[in-house]
């Protein structure tokens, strides 16, 4: 039998809707060609597998208009190009989760992180289709987020229809081909479709929802074990005794009550201002430069996103200041000679106000302050594996230090 025939897929509209999807996402193009199709009749509708196989129901294509068949194309590549799969081992093996209802609250849970932004502008929402407001939930969360919040009962009985495959839960079904499956991708051509599709995003931030565009920075940029303790040490520095702290006059103390005729100030607390600096001398490589960028983002969002708060400074054998923090692409790095990272330190605690906390990145390779800072230190140091009888000087014992990479 041919395409067309009763019960038999019809590709023509399938591969119809394929093309509608990528006029709508455009960005999606690599990811949606990436997909080979297999038709399926134990599928209720459509379905993914780990290995970018995209199951089909003929009865389903038949009956879906091709504008709705767009969406469910984006839709279901959008599982796999978040990984929701192997995220959803990761959690099921953390919580201790297991059988197919525990992946089917997965499976809602990576509905409700995808389908926020997956409809309109071209692709009409199907009828039934989960969303976080379906669960009395926020939009723009993540998967792992949306599990944590709800449990399968009567806000989600409507939903045990759903089945979008092992590609979106992670439990394998018996109509998956498994890995030595036809046209199956290998992990490496999977990583390749996940980079362009992020490099697409990036290249055009405007044209793509909020929810894709932070999925791109982090492809780019997957979140590291250190970035965790470099932000914990940052607020666990930031919100120690002393540090955001000052008197104010503007609400008297409860104290001025037993000193009469005197005015005595309460201690009001501030967000805390922090000095990064930057290692930018010659040890130090283009790449560890462009992950201390990132990790001044990382830092501001540590202290409350106040970007305003945190100023940078390049430093080699001499302190340059860059400037309060915009946006991390924009600050520009000098140096590239020898190091000396108690010039940095200097400058940093002349500037008026005075900063609360200290980070500085750096290969470790130069000498340090002789006494304590007034303010608390942080210092993110770049790994290095040593050479001969090298040795680096060991960072102070005031600094808290986190390793990097």
């Amino acid at each position: 039998m041919t395409a067309g025939e009763p019960g038999t897929l019809d590709l023509g509209k399938l591969f119809a809707a394929r093309l509608r999807a990528v006029r709508a996402r455009p960005y999606l193009a690599s990811a949606l060609f990436a997909l080979h199709v297999v038709e399926s009749r134990r599928v209720p509708t459509m379905a993914v597998d780990r290995h970018w196989r995209a199951y089909a129901s003929p009865a389903f294509v038949d009956r879906t208009p091709v504008e709705e068949l767009a969406g469910v194309w984006v839709h279901e590549v959008s599982h796999l190009l978040r990984d929701h799969h192997g995220r959803g081992d990761r959690f099921a093996r953390e919580h201790g989760l297991t059988g197919p209802a525990e992946r089917l609250r997965i499976n809602i849970a990576a509905d409700c992180e995808i389908n926020d932004d997956v409809f309109g502008d071209g692709l009409p929402r199907p009828a039934g289709a989960v969303t976080p407001a379906n669960l009395g939930l926020r939009e723009g969360e993540l998967m792992e987020d949306y599990l944590r919040q709800f449990r399968l009962g009567a806000r989600t009985q409507d939903f045990a229809w759903l089945e979008c495959g092992s590609g979106a839960d992670g439990r394998e079904r018996e109509w998956d081909l498994g890995p030595d499956g036809a046209h199956g991708l290998s992990d490496q051509e999977r990583d390749a479709v996940r980079f362009r599709v992020a490099q697409g995003i990036i290249g055009s931030p405007g044209d793509t929802p909020k929810g894709w565009r932070r999925w791109a920075e982090e492809a780019f940029h997957p979140p590291q074990p250190w970035r965790e303790l470099l932000g914990a040490a940052v607020r666990s520095a930031a919100s120690g005794p002393g540090a955001g702290e000052d008197y104010s006059y503007g609400r008297p103390s409860r104290r001025s009550a037993g000193v009469p005729g005197a005015l005595l100030p309460s201690l009001r607390r501030r967000p805390p201002r922090v000095s990064v600096i930057i290692d930018t001398s010659g040890s130090v490589s283009d790449a560890e430069l462009g992950s201390a960028l990132h990790e001044v983002a990382a830092i501001s969002r540590a202290v409350g996103g106040r970007r305003d708060l945190v100023t940078v400074l390049s430093c080699d054998a001499a302190a340059h200041l860059a400037g309060p923090l915009c946006r991390a692409e924009g600050i520009t790095l000098t140096g590239g000679g020898g190091t000396d990272l108690r010039t940095g330190f200097t400058r940093a605690l002349r500037t008026r106000p005075g900063p609360d906390v200290i980070v500085v990145l750096t290969d470790g390779q130069t000498p340090w302050p002789s006494s304590r800072p007034l303010c608390r230190t942080v210092v993110g140091l770049f790994r290095r594996e040593h050479a001969g009888h090298y040795r680096r000087p060991e960072p102070p014992t005031w600094a808290r230090v986190v390793p990097i990479g």
